[in-house]
């Protein structure tokens, strides 16, 4: 691998065998080198593969700004996150997180910390996500002195998420509100006994799959099963009223809709809810 580019001291653009623009980190793996030179395998930290051009210079250019060690915080949390997660990322999540860090440190030294409007929500639907960014913040308090405001937790969740569903951070906002809304119809339409809660874990699987395919507008292939479509509308009224009702809004607010397959599923979800305080 032969250097390319060096953008400072600790960060260079390198060809793989195959001439693929690569991006390397490692403290002092671009001092006194020059386009041309052999790279030394026992400097490398990272290297970053970017498919996007636009997206390899943006990089180069938010690494050549950033201290070293914000970096690696990004790597070292996303290194986590794939562990915990057990879960493929896409490669732009470096980008955005790391950009994402520098930014949230430099605002909380300036003492501008923000809310998240979604924080109950992305605890909620993404608590393996939310819990990646709790270990972000004390990763960060250990290795910068600066404990970031709570609400940061869920931002970093956030980028996370991003990167499984490889999705832009408007499109992931715009899914998790729509989840809110169907699940705020779904609780005021069933009777909960009060002080108890109930059974979430499959309603929010449900509602996350809905809503994923809803915003990427996959279609769905598939028999249609008429004598369960059948049982269903026939035996379970006020259930499917209720996803009725969703179908609707959901049609009037973001001019989308469920198909019969996922409505019977929904369906059956919130029959399985009321069935427990049936008994």
């Amino acid at each position: 691998m032969r250097i390319e580019k060096v953008i400072n001291n600790n960060i260079i653009s390198a060809r793989d065998d195959k001439g693929v623009e690569l991006v390397v980190m490692g403290r002092g793996i671009g001092f006194d080198k020059k386009p041309g030179n052999e790279i030394t395998d026992g400097k490398i930290e990272k290297i970053f593969r970017l498919d996007k051009m636009d997206d390899r210079e943006h990089f180069k250019e938010l690494l050549a700004s950033l201290p070293l060690e914000y970096i690696r915080l990004s790597t070292d949390i996303i290194t986590y996150a794939k562990d915990s997660l057990e879960l493929k990322l896409n490669q732009n999540v470096y980008l955005t997180l790391t950009d994402h860090i520098g930014f949230a440190l430099n605002r909380h030294r300036e003492g501008m910390d923000f809310n998240n409007v979604l924080y109950d929500e992305i605890r909620l639907f993404y608590p393996v996500e939310y819990s990646i960014g709790r270990y972000a913040l004390e990763l960060i308090e250990e290795r910068t002195g600066y404990r970031l405001a709570e609400d940061e937790a869920a931002s970093i969740a956030l980028h996370i998420i991003n990167g499984e569903l490889d999705s832009a951070m408007g499109t992931t906002f715009f899914m998790i509100k729509m989840m809110r809304e169907m699940m705020g119809i779904i609780e005021k339409n069933i009777s909960i006994p009060e002080g108890r809660n109930y059974p979430k874990d499959r309603l929010i699987s449900d509602l996350k799959q809905l809503a994923n395919r809803l915003v990427s507008e996959k279609l769905i292939s598939g028999r249609r099963d008429e004598k369960l479509y059948l049982f269903v509308e026939d035996n379970y009224t006020e259930e499917y009223r209720i996803i009725n009702s969703i179908n609707d809004y959901i049609g009037k607010e973001y001019k989308c809709s469920m198909t019969e397959e996922e409505k019977i599923y929904l369906t059956l979800s919130i029959k399985r809810i009321k069935d427990i305080y049936s008994n």
